[in-house]
């Protein structure tokens, strides 16, 4: 791409800016994934480095997830008090700040300290990112677009996992950890060439500002839009954070908390922050069962690349329900793959399809469209702060996940652990069918105008 076309794309021109401009934020989930992804195999080595025990190992491994609670907790009000764009600068320095930190880690209340630096990073990236995407795309490709978020997640972990392989050989678990700094410098200079979302901008009092960012990522007239905006603004500003427990709210908040927690206690982030570690189980050995995460961290990505293409399509609910019943199916293979005795050399291979079906099931339902959803259902004075509490109410969860895996399985077993994320989900599947809605192709002042109106989200 020549520089002239690059600076005609960067000015303007509709659809292909607002592709440009969703890809660099989507840049917050390459450190939500790489984070997520690079203490797995740094793990295998961290362990060499530093005596201990089980719980202390669920402590350095879920010490992001606290922080990322932490900075979910804030990080919706910032959001809303600062603007999406600079919460995105302070997330990356955050981050960059958090990877040094454990790379030069002597000791592991050191490396703890990183793990939460960087989990704060998360926590403003995981809120941010979305909410950023969703509110400056147009509402028949917001879908696609927000999910691009999901994507770099997936990209981030995978990235990860190719660090982690290139350092296996040498144990060297401080440049595994230390990588992590170069996607937060990526992203601050990717910050510089980003607009406000044009909603905070309106909400704030700028709307020339607004209007001009919606003429840069509009194709047609954005009159209409900004009169919407400024209709919708009117009716809720005297609306706060409290009233997210208000009556017409309180549907969008069940669906946001119930699928932040479902997300997490299915088992997700067990598996990518201890496939090596589940891995190495069967008879594999360190490098190979990195190599194996590799194959795990590719048919993610792919698999998150077929949901952005068919959720403005196929829809928000339906990927939710096809995902999570494969999820309930393949985790009630697994936990029998790891309780049927005598597999030898073979239990690797049928853990690591069975792990690979799992993270597709994922990929394509509750790993995008939580975010996604997420971003569309609150309203625009409440909606980083919703996001905020929705997000730590996930991370929470994710740090309970992370936390407990190494007990857990230490005390009832491998299969047992796995049997119980399976129960989790077939609960998480009933929930999507009764509560989650479906917002494709509406605008984001039409889901609120129902919620106003007490119209059912479900219907």
């Amino acid at each position: 791409m020549s520089t002239a076309t690059i600076r005609n794309v960067l000015s303007g021109d509709g659809d292909r800016f607002v592709y440009v401009v969703s890809a660099l934020a989507a840049l917050n989930g390459l450190l939500f994934g790489f984070d997520t992804g690079i203490i797995s195999g740094a793990f295998l080595f961290i362990q060499d480095s530093f005596v201990m025990s089980p719980l202390v190992e669920g402590i350095i491994v879920s010490g992001a997830m606290a922080g990322a609670a932490a900075g979910a907790a804030v990080g919706g009000q910032l959001a809303d008090r600062l603007g999406r764009r600079r919460l995105i600068l302070i997330a990356a320095i955050v981050f960059f700040v958090g990877s040094f930190t454990m790379a030069v880690a002597p000791n592991v209340p050191v490396l703890v300290a990183g793990r939460l630096i960087d989990g704060v990073a998360i926590g403003f990236a995981s809120i941010v990112g979305p909410l950023y995407i969703s509110e400056i795309a147009p509402p028949r490709i917001r879908g696609g677009l927000t999910s691009l978020n999901q994507l770099m997640v997936t990209t981030g972990i995978l990235l990860s996992y190719f660090v982690n392989y290139a350092f296996a050989d040498a144990g060297a678990w401080r440049w595994m950890l230390g990588a992590g700094m170069v996607p937060a410098v990526v992203l601050a200079i990717g910050i510089l060439k980003m607009p406000e979302s044009p909603r905070w901008l309106f909400e704030h009092g700028r709307k020339d500002e607004a209007r001009a960012v919606l003429k840069r990522t509009r194709s047609g007239s954005v009159e209409e839009e900004l009169g919407d905006i400024e209709e919708t603004v009117e009716t809720q500003s005297e609306t706060g954070v409290r009233d997210l427990l208000a009556p017409w709210l309180r549907p969008a908040l069940v669906v946001g908390l119930g699928l932040a927690v479902f997300q997490q206690i299915t088992g997700i982030n067990a598996v990518i922050y201890y496939a090596p570690t589940i891995l190495e189980s069967t008879g594999l050995g360190n490098v190979a069962s990195i190599l194996a995460t590799v194959g795990i961290g590719t048919i993610n990505v792919v698999m998150t690349i077929v949901a952005i293409l068919l959720v403005d399509r196929v829809g928000r609910r339906r990927l939710l329900l096809v995902g999570v019943g494969g999820m309930v199916a393949t985790l009630a293979v697994l936990g029998t793959v790891f309780y049927l005795p005598g597999l030898g050399g073979g239990l690797g291979v049928i853990a690591t399809i069975s792990l690979m079906l799992f993270v597709s099931f994922f990929a394509i339902g509750l790993g995008p469209v939580f975010w996604l959803l997420i971003s569309e259902i609150y309203p625009l004075s409440v909606r980083g702060s919703a996001m905020g509490v929705v997000t730590v109410a996930n991370w929470g969860a994710n740090l309970l996940v992370s936390l407990t895996f190494p007990v857990l399985t230490d005390g009832v077993g491998t299969s047992a652990t796995f049997w119980l994320f399976g129960l989790c989900s077939l609960v998480g599947l009933l929930f999507v069918y009764r509560y989650v809605p479906e917002t494709k192709g509406r605008t984001l002042e039409a889901i609120e105008d129902d919620l106003r109106q007490n119209i059912s989200l479900a219907d």
